[in-house]
């Protein structure tokens, strides 16, 4: 597998914000995203057997792993070292780009983080809209990330056409920044009587100056 780099952090987003956990986080994305903040992660990596990551999380010694990039999906190897990781008895966070099937992901103690890809990402059109029915309630969550006004409308119809409200999970809005302030993002939900969960990105606040390990 090939790995990009390996860190324990504060999680930043979600509904598991302010939670120490180990990020793992991997080479390689079939997506670009305008906004993407992880852009050294397509290509910049390490190999690495199952058996050493295995070895790395023990070591770590959190409950908690955070599987991200790039795009997990795209690893091969990705069942197998799921499979490995629950059978120490960790919880696993899986945080996907949504353009590729979570099917094989769907486990218990395995949280599905879905990305919902707006339009200004520039991939929307990747959105593999298979993966919503699959979404289990109060166990995984949505991820929309807005860069403006067009996109939270675009969001808010996509919430309603799909009933994602319907299937009980966290829906969370994450502004781009620099560009959409939280402080109008949370003027929108507010008028609107959203309810969605708005993501700040908790870790930029803890270590502002860090791109990367945060």
């Amino acid at each position: 597998m090939k790995v990009n780099e390996i860190f324990t952090t504060i999680e930043g987003e979600t509904s598991l914000t302010g939670i120490p956990m180990l990020f793992i986080r991997f080479t390689g994305c079939p997506l670009r995203c305008s906004y993407c903040d992880t852009t050294y992660a397509y290509e910049d990596g390490t190999e690495m057997a199952i058996s050493e990551l295995l070895k790395i999380i023990k070591r770590h010694g959190l409950p908690i792993v955070h599987l991200t990039g790039g795009e997990p999906l795209a690893q091969a190897e990705l069942p197998e070292l799921v499979a490995r990781i629950l059978q120490n008895h960790n919880e696993i966070i899986i945080e996907t780009g949504g353009s590729m099937d979570i099917e094989p992901f769907i486990k218990e103690h395995v949280r599905i983080m879905l990305d919902i890809k707006t339009p200004g990402s520039g991939m929307d059109h990747h959105n593999h809209l298979e993966n919503i029915p699959l979404m289990r309630e109060k166990t995984d969550e949505f991820k929309f990330t807005l860069c403006n006004r067009k996109n939270y409308n675009w969001a808010v119809d996509f919430i309603s056409r799909h009933r994602l409200m319907e299937k009980n999970c966290v829906i969370n809005f994450s502004p781009v920044m620099p560009g959409l302030s939280p402080a109008e993002l949370a003027d929108w939900i507010l008028k609107d009587r959203l309810s969605v969960r708005l993501n700040c990105q908790l870790h930029r606040f803890i270590w502002p100056d860090q791109t990367r390990g945060v």
